[in-house]
């Protein structure tokens, strides 16, 4: 059986733009970087602190992906699932965050589950800021 979820990976055009953007605006520290051969580079980030999860910043490659798999996976750059990240303080993180030049869909809004803000990362994933009750 399936014992737990370790990495999630996110699609992005540009790996350094990518890592700039989890370490320096969202505050995630860079887990491992190692290159593999020409264009292939495995890069996970987590938020400060969270062991059990990394985020893969995965850019396709057709020396990895093939052709045809590296267009199609292209393809899909900022078309992935909404992420829910969790912060003690909504409100606060969204002005942080914010300060920062990242871009919110909305304002912290207060929800029966919690307080929350959407926002988007450099390519359009869409990411969830919670405030869980």
């Amino acid at each position: 059986m399936i014992d737990r979820l370790i990495r999630v990976t996110i699609l992005v055009k540009d790996q350094e733009e990518a890592l700039r953007f989890y370490t320096e605006k969202l505050g995630f520290e860079k887990r491992a970087d190692v290159t593999f051969g020409p264009g292939v580079r495995w890069l996970t980030v987590a938020p400060k602190g969270q062991q059990e999860l990394e985020i893969v910043l995965q850019k396709p490659e057709p020396s990895m992906h093939g052709e045809e798999g590296a267009k199609k996976l292209s393809e899909r750059i900022g078309q992935g699932t909404t992420w829910v990240l969790e912060t003690n303080d909504c409100r606060k993180t969204f002005e942080t965050l914010r300060s920062k030049g990242v871009k919110f869909l909305s304002e912290p809004k207060e929800q029966p589950w919690g307080v929350e803000a959407l926002f988007e990362d450099l390519y359009g994933n869409i990411f969830d800021l919670l405030e869980p009750r």
